[in-house]
């Protein structure tokens, strides 16, 4: 399959390529485009055969639902059965923008889109590109992560290229992702509503609408193998760089000694290592290839770098990966849910 890419500026969009790439999805094919947390890869989320190739093309377990994206929120009405007063109250403060409401599914959304389950996850991208998409399309959009299944989300188009040329229809560039995470997750099928993945809107800023919303404490464990995900990437490892990571977890002063030593012992045995520090931390490390995220004070460029800090480690052929941890509060809570599961839990403490 010959894939056609083309780049578009948010600021200036060319409204035909939209066009173009809208006849790809009314037609049964796959496109993937920028929204503001990842690159997402969409189907017309009412078309069975073409959320399939969803699943094909990256390779995607099909117990691992996927999430519904609209342009307005008249939208709803034909992809729900009800609305709970809640769910309301969250659109209003945070639509459009990286936040997915489980909500019950309408008989109009087919099985395959859903995992099989009576819910279905639905969000409003505040992107640009990807708002004028999915109006142009005419159609709901059912899209994951734009990558193979596992690997770090990308939040750069030549990540999508990287990935999935070859096997899709069409690739929209656009900028770099401005959150870097995959969006939050809240059950609404429930009371008090419950997050089932962390990303750009906090538990913080949730609970100024809801006291009583928090978070599954399960999604910062690892899940068994009899578990039913009632979100993406609930189960399933994700976000995995193609070497080994560990995540070295305590006192920073602790974590920069232990990783050091670390890396001393694996330079020792022949072996390439990657660390993945911080602007505070950089500059104590003595070997290895570093990549910093930036500022533990800006939490939100943290976000933003983690996923293509992990493809550079894989540009550059490490054969491990050590990272430094972070404070569970606010968007450390995203930050922490996305490298444990880049690492399988493989967590070293301090």
């Amino acid at each position: 399959m010959e894939t056609k890419v083309k780049v578009v500026d948010e600021n200036n969009i060319d409204i035909r390529i939209l066009q173009e790439a809208g006849k790809v999805f009314r037609s049964g094919g796959l496109v993937a485009f920028p929204t503001e947390t990842v690159y997402g890869l969409g189907a017309n989320a009412l078309d069975s055969e073409a959320v399939k190739k969803i699943f094909e093309a990256k390779g995607r377990p099909q117990d691992n639902p996927l999430i519904v994206h609209i342009s307005d929120l008249d939208s709803i009405k034909n992809l729900t059965k009800v609305v709970p007063p809640i769910a309301e109250d969250l659109m209003r403060n945070f639509w459009p923008g990286p936040l997915t409401l489980i909500l019950p599914k309408s008989d109009l959304v087919p099985e395959v889109t859903s995992a099989g389950l009576d819910s279905i996850g639905i969000r409003m991208p505040s992107n640009r590109i990807a708002l004028e998409l999915i109006r142009t399309a005419g159609v709901p959009i059912a899209a994951p992560s734009a990558n193979i299944s596992g690997r770090p989300s990308p939040t750069d188009v030549n990540r999508c290229v990287e990935d999935l040329n070859g096997k899709i229809d069409y690739i929209i560039g656009g900028n770099i992702c401005e959150v870097g995470v995959e969006s939050t997750i809240v059950d609404c099928t429930v009371y008090p509503p419950c997050v089932l993945r962390p990303g750009g809107i906090t538990l913080e800023m949730l609970k100024k609408i809801d006291s009583e919303i928090y978070i599954d404490p399960a999604i910062m464990n690892k899940s068994n193998e009899s578990f039913i995900p009632k979100a993406p990437g609930m189960k399933y490892r994700h976000y995995a760089p193609k070497a080994p990571l560990k995540i070295i977890q305590g006192d920073l002063q602790k974590t920069i000694a232990k990783v050091n030593e670390m890396v001393q012992n694996y330079m020792d045995e022949g072996k390439k290592v990657g660390i993945m520090a911080t602007d505070e931390t950089l500059y104590y490390y003595k070997n290895g290839i570093i990549i910093s995220l930036g500022s533990r004070d800006d939490m939100k460029l943290v976000a933003q770098n983690l996923f293509e800090a992990l493809r550079s480690f894989d540009d550059k052929k490490v054969d491990i990966i050590l990272s430094e941890s972070f404070e569970e509060i606010g968007l450390g809570i995203a930050v922490m849910n996305r490298l444990k599961k880049s690492a399988g839990f493989d967590i070293i403490k301090v």
